[in-house]
């Protein structure tokens, strides 16, 4: 089998080497090993360093070959007028660009460090865009086109939808394919969807919000027509569903055929902490997607025009679709990059004869089927594919307990910010910052430090499921901090009555004596914080009679309240624009306990992923990962936001009223949202924990004397936990 041709030698000598491994010579040493196909000057550098070819992959006819790197005459150099040209064993061009276009320049990307940097680029724009800007603005999308929270969660879920229609044609086919081509394409399709998410704003008219010095304090015009009030907005939902459709459809190649490929291009023992970086930039995209978001929020979404409102006021809608024009525009451009790399990168052969195989054993020996290197290249072996998979009950239960962690983090991450808006009465905006700051350290910290625990203490794949477990368990008992809440702040015919009694059976009353000839209307909620610390539903319905404007913060203050009663202090029988501040002392205590969830639930994320790679064999590990994201999706991604978006409708006080019909919901029961969040985060949680322990019981590991490898004891000796470096050259890069 002729190999690869390269100019450089391991000291400063020039070789123009041939390596031919395909015909075993008689004399037997420990030393000899067959390689298959490995990869020209690493190969050599490998064997040349090593004084023998021993990478710890056993020869199956213990026997060693013929000699390793020879000079063969009349073989010719290829180069580029800049740098080398790479050629495969079967001699595909491992040079980084596109097409005939392979400038030298290029090449110093041509590692696994440039192909990590763009897919991390790539990863931190999916989750900037997905997990960050919509879910950021979800609030402003709501309420700019009048709809509810479970049309919401639709258009959350649609992006899983569409992963999972896709990921088992692109697992399956992408994994024995062009990596990088699949991954290039996916990108730019998620720019696309990016550009379509914004373009509602284009399409329809000026958002024209009624505030209440337009409408007109007590005793002024009060008219609102139906016709204003109720619209067909909302009709807008599909074209959100698509953009997400598309969303998830550009990002199906990156987390199955990404992983596997930073997996195939480096060592077994780094290639956690690759995927942890991976996985860190997709979990930062969300943190400055929730921080950048919520700087949009702040400024109007017809940009140019002025007006009365303030962020705080709850008709405010800001620039929600500026975020979704810049990431599109972004994953554009780098997917040009991404598609100019190789199939394989130059050197990845030796990563490849030196994995040790921890892959679950089935007890009929099927397993061995997937170690064919034809299996998996037409569809008639994609029953067998999904069969294998389906009798692997470790894989199985590692799917079934990263759906119930999906489910989790799909819902809290929608509606996180809503969250903390109803719990410390915040504007959409403070809400968003207050949740990016919670998910930067911990998210990203617990992704991070997940792959730096395995690589720092070498865990093998059953003391990777066991690490899950604990991290499962620690989440598990802080998720009960939700027995606590803060209590809504009072709103005067909301959650009591003006005089400051309880509402019967808690119905709206917003009409009192003190309003009753201001001739108030229902559909114009803009809510005052009285200077009684008493939220009303709008001047109106506080029986202010005059407006100003205050020069320290420019939010409107409205004076002769009949409704807010008058002491002897300044200011009193006033009221302020906006919500009243929370004052709930509760509050770091449960923001702690938020991050140490989040930090756990993370920190379980990349060991989960590790394990899955490892208890499949190596040519499935693509297609796996693919019906992992499936399961992971269905039962999780998909049902999380449209059953928390149900829960939290559930829990709602104040609906809007648009002549009639039910718009979104303006204010929630803070204890009947922290309950149904215990409720779920218990479940799943206890769930996941109890997926986790049987997937750790039934794991089957090769037995030590089968692994390649382990002609010595220092691969599989050693217990579950650890596992000790192969041998390989001092001058391997990481």
């Amino acid at each position: 089998m002729a190999m690869p041709q390269n100019s450089t030698g391991e000291n400063g000598f020039c070789f123009t080497q041939t390596l031919d491994f395909s015909r075993p010579s008689p004399c037997p040493s420990e030393a000899g090993r067959t390689f298959d196909a490995l990869s020209g000057q690493e190969a050599c550098r490998t064997l040349l360093s090593n004084g023998t070819a021993s990478s710890g992959v056993p020869s199956p006819s213990d026997s060693c070959a013929q000699p390793l790197c020879s000079t063969t005459p009349g073989e010719e150099e290829t180069q580029f007028s800049e740098g080398i040209k790479y050629v495969s064993a079967e001699g595909e061009e491992l040079a980084c660009g596109w097409g005939g276009f392979t400038p030298g320049c290029l090449q110093l990307f041509n590692t696994s460090k440039g192909v990590l940097f763009f897919l991390c680029v790539a990863s931190f724009l999916q989750g900037m865009t997905v997990n960050g800007f919509i879910n950021t603005v979800i609030t402003s999308i709501e309420r700019r086109f009048d709809l509810r929270s479970y049309q919401s969660g639709l258009i959350a879920s649609s992006y899983d939808i569409a992963a999972c229609v896709c990921l088992t044609f692109v697992s399956y086919f992408g994994g024995n394919g062009h990596k990088p081509r699949w991954l290039g394409w996916g990108v730019l399709v998620m720019g696309l969807g990016s550009l379509l998410f914004a373009l509602p704003h284009f399409t329809t008219g000026r958002y024209e919000a009624r505030s209440a010095a337009e409408v007109g304090v007590c005793g002024g015009n009060q008219s609102l027509p139906c016709a204003q009030a109720a619209s067909s907005l909302s009709s807008y939902r599909f074209v959100f569903m698509l953009g997400q459709f598309l969303h998830g459809m550009g990002a199906t190649p990156l987390y199955t055929l990404g992983v596997t490929y930073l997996d195939e291009n480096v060592k077994t023992n780094y290639s956690p902490v690759y995927i942890a970086v991976f996985y860190t930039a997709a979990i930062l995209g969300p943190a400055a997607g929730y921080l950048v978001g919520g700087m949009f929020l702040n400024i109007y979404t017809e940009i140019g025009r002025e007006t009365d409102m303030a962020p705080e006021n709850t008709l405010w809608v800001g620039a929600w679709w500026i975020g979704f024009l810049g990431a599109g525009a972004a994953s554009l451009l780098i997917s040009i990059p991404i598609l100019g790399y190789p199939q394989r990168l130059p050197g990845s052969q030796r990563y490849i004869v030196m994995r040790v195989s921890e892959a679950h054993q089935l007890k009929d020996g099927s397993h061995k089927k997937a170690s064919d290197p034809d299996f998996g290249k037409t569809v008639k072996d994609l029953p067998r594919s999904v069969l294998l998979l389906l009798k692997n009950p470790t894989f199985i239960f590692l799917c079934l307990a990263g759906a119930t962690e999906a489910t989790l983090i799909a819902g809290m991450s929608t509606f996180g910010p809503k969250f903390l808006e109803s719990q410390f009465s915040l504007s959409a905006s403070e809400a968003a910052t207050f949740f990016g700051y919670l998910v930067v350290p911990a998210g990203g910290g617990g992704t991070f430090l997940g792959g730096f625990l395995v690589n720092k203490f070498k865990l093998r794949c059953s003391g990777i499921i066991k690490l899950c477990l604990l991290c499962t368990v620690s989440s598990l008992f802080a998720i009960f901090i939700f027995f606590i809440h803060c209590p809504n702040m009072p709103m005067a015919g909301v959650t009591q009555m003006y005089e400051g009694s309880a509402l019967p059976g808690g119905q709206l009353n917003l009409t009192a004596a003190c309003n009753a000839e201001c001739g108030c209307l229902q559909e114009t909620y803009s809510p005052v914080c009285g200077s009684d610390n008493i939220m009303y539903y709008s001047p109106c319905h506080a029986g202010c009679k005059k407006v100003s404007e205050n020069l320290r913060n420019g939010k409107k203050v409205y004076h002769e309240c009949s409704c807010i009663e008058k002491t002897l202090l300044p200011g009193s029988g006033d009221a302020e624009a906006g919500k009243c501040s929370s004052s709930c002392a509760k509050r770091p205590l449960l923001l702690f306990f938020m991050f140490v969830v989040i930090l756990f639930t993370f920190l379980s994320s990349i060991p989960a992923l590790t394990a899955t790679l490892r208890c499949v064999s190596d040519r499935q590990r693509s297609f796996a990962l693919g019906i992992q994201w499936i399961v992971v999706r269905t039962l999780g991604g998909i049902p999380g936001p449209i059953a928390f978006g149900s829960m939290i409708d559930k829990s709602c006080l104040l609906w809007q009223d648009q002549c009639g019909e039910q718009g979104s919901c303006y204010v929630y029961q803070n204890s009947a949202m922290s309950r149904y969040t215990l409720i779920a985060g218990l479940v799943y949680k206890v769930l996941g924990t109890t997926f986790f322990i049987v997937a750790c019981l039934l794991y089957k590991p090769p037995p030590a004397e089968s692994a390649p490898g382990s002609s010595d004891t220092s691969e599989n000796g050693n217990g579950d936990l650890q596992e000790h470096k192969p041998s390989l050259p001092a001058e391997e890069d990481i």
